[in-house]
């Protein structure tokens, strides 16, 4: 999986749209980014910015725009209503997939440092980039502002992370840094009082509520021994949350931030605002994203509702979405369209799927043209795929049989795996065919010098090696859906073993076409002994495939009189 990072700079003009599109256009000279939010807003004069794709054309093209935003940003002239201390005033890097936050926080530091030394502009790390708890707080760091860090950043405990300790005049200071997925999230209620709906997000945030003698809506705020208010903890940590009215849908709502979804997950945010809005008389009917979500966060809520149901988690990938969608009530106050709100859906290239996206006749008609691909190996991917959604079929038929609720359980998590196995196969059928081309482009290349002769045989070579290692990977993820076929003749849905024997047959043809691939595309390779190696290994997978399948296709048979 290819790492995917968001970005968030915030840069200190709102109101000049000229300005603001000089920045942006300086981000999007960089290709393999996505411009996905320019959000300017006058009364702050601060433009928020969103893009995304992978770390290393992220942190050039933010470089670019914090670089625009120091040449055409005078910060001697700044006013507004938020806390500012530079041109790029805050630069957050999100992990969203493929990547660790120990890996995007590496990437800040590399951002940070380049930003110092190449702008001379002052910068300082936050959150999972500074490794001093004592300044990893944005807030903190940021205190004074502008205007005051022509003194602060002369004081030894807030010298910069990175640059001179010398306050930039027109560009300010700026904080980068790596955290975790901000999820702005709206829960709806069945009525209009901004009062209740306060309580309700007290109830739930982190942060909870003051602690009063008496009445805990009206006493008397009570403090500790230092004459701090005492505060009552609410119910989700890392979640900010407050209660407003909305005249728009004319309703009163939740507005919270899900500040590390792993630690509050979006379904228990809903479901904890759900059991608060009942005690109090008040019912939830729905919720809002603002803006958009990773993937993870819908698929874990899809799960968790289906559990919540008795029903099986061993669904396909649309249909969790589709559950989450309709348990939140996403679709309450407009339509939620998962390409258009998920961030990996945005990302994705459509080139690179192009023959499972297409229809089972247009993928036929495609296999039966003069074109040499998609052939044997991408079809054979697809005959893995079939099996693995074979099994994955009775494992959720078994799951839904009537007698068998208490067995839910049992067969969720094969189904479960199931998908996992198929998503991987149906995967391969483009990676194969994209194989097959490389070893084509190879061949295409240039070779009227030695030097480019020399670079076509190395070409050719590595393209050879790609296209016999992704057929070997079909030969080894179909095998291992052998288990759950097994795991279905023997203990399924007596009813489907007929479709588990033809889930046994496509594994077989899948691992067998497969390993007809490794061998011709192995052939051609000068490295013998790699050759010999993954041709050995193919060869003792294929025996152990057919031996396995034999069995269970022969068990099926005699179980059903053949």
């Amino acid at each position: 999986m290819q790492p995917i990072i968001e970005c968030v700079p915030n840069f200190s003009e709102g109101r000049n749209l000229q300005t603001i599109k000089a920045i942006t256009d300086a981000i999007e000279t960089v290709d393999g980014i996505r411009l996905l939010d320019v959000d300017p807003g006058k009364a702050t004069n601060r433009t928020v910015v969103t893009l995304v794709g992978s770390p290393d054309d992220v942190i050039e093209a933010v470089f670019r725009g914090i670089q625009k935003a120091a040449e055409v940003i005078d910060m001697r002239n700044h006013t507004g209503e938020h806390p500012r201390m530079g041109a790029t005033d805050v630069c957050p890097l999100i992990p969203i997939s493929g990547i660790s936050m120990e890996e995007t926080a590496v990437y800040a530091q590399k951002l940070a440092k380049r930003v110092a030394e190449e702008l001379q502009i002052p910068t300082y790390l936050y959150e999972s980039a500074q490794a001093n708890p004592e300044r990893n707080n944005l807030s903190v760091i940021r205190a004074g502002e502008y205007e005051g860090f022509f003194d602060k950043i002369k004081l030894p405990e807030w010298a910069p992370d990175y640059g001179p300790a010398v306050m930039n005049a027109t560009a300010g200071a700026t904080v980068i840094g790596a955290r975790d997925f901000l999820i702005a999230y709206n829960v709806n209620l069945n009525t209009k009082s901004t009062r209740i709906a306060n309580r309700i997000a007290f109830d739930v945030r982190e942060a909870g509520r003051v602690k009063r003698e008496g009445n805990p809506y009206s006493g008397k705020i009570m403090n500790d021994e230092n004459g701090e208010p005492i505060r009552i903890p609410g119910k989700l940590k890392s979640v900010k949350a407050i209660g407003w009215y909305i005249e728009e849908y004319n309703m009163a709502q939740i507005s919270m931030n899900l500040t590390n979804y792993k630690i509050s997950p979006l379904h228990i945010a809903f479901e904890e605002t759900r059991k608060s809005a009942d005690e109090r008389g008040v019912r939830v009917t729905g919720s809002e994203l603002v803006g958009l979500i990773p993937l993870q966060p819908l698929l874990d809520a899809g799960r968790f509702f289906l559990e919540k149901q008795g029903l099986s988690t061993g669904v396909s990938e649309a249909d969790l979405i589709d559950c989450a969608i309709r348990s939140m009530g996403l679709n309450e106050l407009g339509a939620f369209d998962p390409k258009k709100k998920i961030i990996e859906y945005m990302l994705r290239d459509e080139k690179q799927s192009r023959l499972v996206n297409m229809t089972v006749r247009g993928f036929a008609d495609e296999t039966a043209s003069d074109s040499a691909a998609p052939g044997g190996g991408s079809i054979s991917a697809l005959a893995g795929a079939l099996g693995a959604a074979l099994g994955t079929m009775v494992a959720n038929l078994s799951a839904a049989k009537r007698g068998w609720e208490d067995r839910v359980h049992e067969f969720s998590p094969w189904a479960k795996q199931g998908q996992l196995l198929k998503d991987k196969l149906i995967a391969l059928v483009d990676e194969d065919t994209r194989a097959f081309d490389a070893i084509m482009n190879a061949f295409g290349l240039p070779k009227d010098t030695p030097e480019q002769v020399s670079a076509r045989k190395q070409a050719i070579q590595d393209a050879s090696k790609y296209a016999t290692q992704v057929p070997f990977r079909t030969m080894q993820t179909a095998f291992e859906c052998i288990p759950l076929l097994k795991q279905m003749a023997e203990h399924g849905n007596p009813n489907s073993l007929s479709d588990v024997g033809v889930g046994a047959l496509c594994i077989k043809t899948a691992v067998r076409g497969a390993w007809l691939n490794v061998l011709i595309n192995a052939q051609g390779l000068s490295d013998i002994t790699w050759a010999e190696n993954i041709v050995s290994e193919a060869r003792a997978l294929l025996v152990k495939n057919h031996t396995a399948c034999d069995e269970i296709i022969l068990k099926i048979e005699a179980q059903i009189g053949g």
